[in-house]
C-alpha cells in the first residue's frame, strides 16, 4: 500500500494543530501531524503503542512525568496506556506510528 500526500486528507484538530493519516494496513498506521509553536497535546492515554519522529520543530515530551527536549531527528517510543503529553516550542512535524490502528483516527 502507498499513501501519497497529495492524495491524504488532513483533518484539523483545533486551530494549529493537523492530522493526516498516511497509510494503514494490518495492526499498523502511519501519521503525520503538524503543531504550530506554542500549542500541546494534552496530557493523555491511550491502548495503542505508539513509536514517533520529529521531522521538524522542536518539543518537549513529558512521558511518565519526564521531560525531554525534542528536536529534528529523535524519536520516542510511548507503551500502552502510559500517561503523556508534548508542548510544541516551534512549528513542527512529527510522524506517528501506532498499533494497533487508532479506529479513532478513522
Amino acid at each position: 500500500m502507498v499513501g501519497r500526500n497529495i492524495d491524504v486528507q488532513e483533518t484539523v484538530l483545533f486551530p494549529g494543530a493537523r492530522r493526516k493519516v498516511m497509510v494503514r494496513g494490518g495492526k499498523m498506521m502511519l501519521v503525520e501531524v503538524r503543531f504550530d509553536a506554542g500549542k500541546v497535546a494534552a496530557e493523555h492515554k491511550h491502548p495503542h503503542e505508539q513509536s514517533s519522529y520529529v521531522v521538524s520543530g522542536s518539543l518537549v515530551l513529558t512521558i511518565d512525568g519526564r521531560e525531554e527536549k525534542l528536536g529534528p531527528g529523535d524519536s520516542f517510543y510511548v507503551a500502552p496506556n502510559v500517561l503523556h503529553s508534548v508542548h510544541f516550542i516551534e512549528d513542527s512535524v512529527v510522524v506517528d506510528t501506532f498499533t494497533p490502528q487508532r479506529e479513532d483516527f478513522l
